[in-house]
């Protein structure tokens, strides 16, 4: 089974032959440098196009977007700790990394198996970069992702590892100049914008705005994403009574599905291709599901009106024609389904392959509670473009989840449902048992914002007017992140109201004045969420008003609300919440099919992003992040 690895990650290596697989989306230089204990090469230990190599090391030949660099690891030199694998990007290409999609690290067996896999992503202003490292441990050989890049190029990159300044750039220059193109000969190619669109960032093409009554194009704007192959007609949505794609007659040339890479879309960062590529791939799975069930239908109709036909005839209303004719159309009927599904088939397995890549790469902001980044949470220095909210899938493929991710800052507020909702799941479920559930999907999403935010940069606020979310609010009270503990009752919840609705009306006028510099000393500029428990419990009417006021004008201004409520509960207050409700994002905490997207009408299951059962993840990274608010200057809470 191949280990996906983020950067600083290990894993064992089996043998001591192997092969590392290089591929990028545009053409690189690739080689392996040897490095004693301290990290430092020597002459002769470097390979590269040109070179012979060192012992052990037969290196990769020219720049091209794919590279096989083969090691005996038995004849690597005793005094060499390890072997780095380093890329860099050729001259008159790209100038950067962070321009280009994140290239993809495999090291495999001797027999082509993958063992590891490390996609580089995070590269921006680099040009050079040490890949990976395979290094001894214990008599044994490991390999590690490295990820370090170089925006001084690949004469930074020989410096770092110990070569004099003036042998760096003169290896550098040299190395660069073998592999150059002759002149008159045209540099790699770039991916040429699809008529009607404009260049985006990165040399990639953006999706262009439909236009009123067009057709929606559901392809992915950069990546030849699932089903791609099968032809422009299977990326549009399926149309009424239109005959299936039958694919490439038998015996045609397939063209092989493109190796999955993370990163793969367009954006100025990779934190905004990953997002792109999720939500490509999201499209991308609408539109293959409703080709086959367009295609399933259309069988059906096909079926029907075959039959329909044979017995309007008198003379083959009956006996054996009749019976032959049906089960010719029957034939065809299966025949039209079963391409459908093997189309399906093959869109569904790019796509599970490509989100064993994506989901590794993920950053925490997007990532799920059981990625390992978590792990290794470190404290943000400013706030992410996004937040993973849950996971979407289809019943084509259960096991294939799309990232559910909204935008930051949050544009609506969220109700996290804590009644059965006409959900066939909850039926089976305890009450109380759902709203804990409810409760602790709420602290995992209040957590997660929090984590992902600079220290200081969101402020969590929790009415619990009935007390009966201590437990499942445990991780925010034990971390001390909160600033006051939760409001209890009618005077608590009148007290947290007032204060937020204050903060709205004077950022308002101070936006609307341009005079932010008027506002009070003190008061907290940082991003606000208001947690409410058991909704509408401890509520008058005045205070309903003022929680409309906040879901309708505090997203302006950084003021953002989740409610936990069950919409029975809240039946006497009549439609006056009724705006409430439809302003609101709902989620619920068990799976429920009740997503439907903007462009099929698909019913999405959506999954909830709980911490998983038995899991310290929550309060380990509260915890650091508490720490990391204690050591600012007077230590204030967030």
């Amino acid at each position: 089974m191949t280990a996906e690895l983020v950067r600083g990650q290990n894993h064992p290596l089996v043998g001591p032959d192997l092969q590392v697989h290089v591929t990028a989306e545009r053409p690189v230089i690739a080689g392996a440098a040897l490095c004693d204990a301290e990290g430092r090469t020597r002459e002769g230990w470097l390979g590269h196009p040109g070179a012979a190599g060192p012992p052990g090391v037969s290196p990769a030949a020219g720049s091209r977007e794919s590279h096989r660099i083969t090691l005996a690891l038995d004849e690597v030199p005793g005094e060499a700790e390890s072997v780095r694998i380093w890329l860099t990007l050729t001259p008159g290409g790209p100038v950067r990394f962070g321009a280009i999609a994140a290239p993809r690290i495999a090291v495999l067996g001797p027999d082509g198996v993958p063992w590891a896999g490390y996609s580089l992503t995070g590269l921006d202003g680099e040009s050079a970069v040490t890949a990976v490292e395979l290094y001894r441990r214990a008599g044994a050989w490991k390999v590690r992702a490295v990820g370090q890049g170089y925006a001084g190029g690949l004469s930074a990159l020989c410096a770092d590892h110990g070569l004099p300044d003036e042998r760096a750039r003169s290896l550098a220059e040299g190395i660069l100049a073998s592999v150059a193109a002759p002149a008159g000969v045209p540099g790699p190619p770039t991916r040429a914008a699809a008529p009607g669109t404009a260049a985006a960032p990165g040399g990639a093409s953006a999706r262009p705005e439909p236009q009123p009554g067009a057709r929606v194009d559901y392809r992915h704007p950069t990546r030849p994403g699932a089903g791609s192959q099968a032809g422009s007609a299977r990326n549009e949505a399926p149309q009424a009574g239109a005959a299936p794609n039958e694919g490439p007659p038998d015996g045609a040339q397939r063209e092989e599905a493109p190796q999955p890479v993370a990163g793969d879309a367009s954006g100025w960062s990779m934190e905004e291709r990953l997002y792109n590529q999720v939500w490509g791939m999201f499209e991308d799975l609408a539109r293959t599901v409703a080709a086959y069930r367009g295609a399933v239908a259309f069988a059906d109709e096909r079926l029907e009106k075959e039959i329909d036909e044979v017995l309007a005839d008198p003379r083959t209303r009956t006996g054996p024609a009749a019976d032959a004719a049906r089960e010719r159309a029957r034939a065809r009927q299966a025949e039209l389904i079963a391409r459908a599904q093997q189309a399906l088939d093959r869109d569904l397995d790019q796509l599970a392959a490509e989100s064993g890549v994506v989901e590794p790469a993920l950053p925490a902001a997007f990532a799920g509670w059981d990625n390992p980044v978590w792990h290794g949470y470190r404290v943000p220095r400013s706030a992410p473009s996004a937040l993973r909210l849950g996971d979407l899938s289809l019943p084509e493929r259960i096991g294939l989840r799309i990232p559910m991710l909204v935008r930051l800052p949050l544009e609506r507020g969220l109700w996290i449902d804590s009644g059965r909702g006409g959900q066939p799941a909850a039926e089976v479920i305890d009450a109380e048992e759902l709203r804990r559930e409810a409760g602790l999907l709420a602290t995992a999403v209040a957590g997660r914002l929090l984590a992902v935010h600079p220290p200081g940069g969101f402020t969590v606020h929790v009415i619990d007017a009935a007390g009966s979310a201590a437990h499942t609010l445990r991780p925010l009270l034990d971390s001390g992140l909160l600033r006051e503990a939760p409001a209890r009752g009618a005077a608590g919840v009148s007290g947290v109201l007032g204060r937020l609705t204050e903060r709205v009306d004077l950022v308002q006028l101070a936006v609307r004045n341009r005079a932010a510099d008027a506002l009070p000393p003190g008061l907290d500029t940082s991003d606000q969420l208001l947690l409410v428990h058991d909704f509408p419990h401890g509520f008058d009417d005045g205070a309903i008003t003022q929680l409309r006021y906040l879901a309708d004008e505090g997203p302006a201004v950084g003021v953002h609300l989740l409610l936990v409520a069950d919409r029975e509960d809240a039946a006497d207050f009549g439609p006056l919440l009724d705006p409430l409700w439809r302003s609101l994002l709902r989620i619920t905490p068990i799976p429920d099919d009740h997503v439907a997207d903007p462009w099929v009408r698909h019913q999405w299951t959506y999954e909830p992003p709980h911490v998983p059962q038995g899991s310290a993840i929550l309060p380990r990274v509260l915890g650091t992040l508490a720490e990391a608010v204690r050591a600012r200057p007077g230590g204030r809470h967030v």
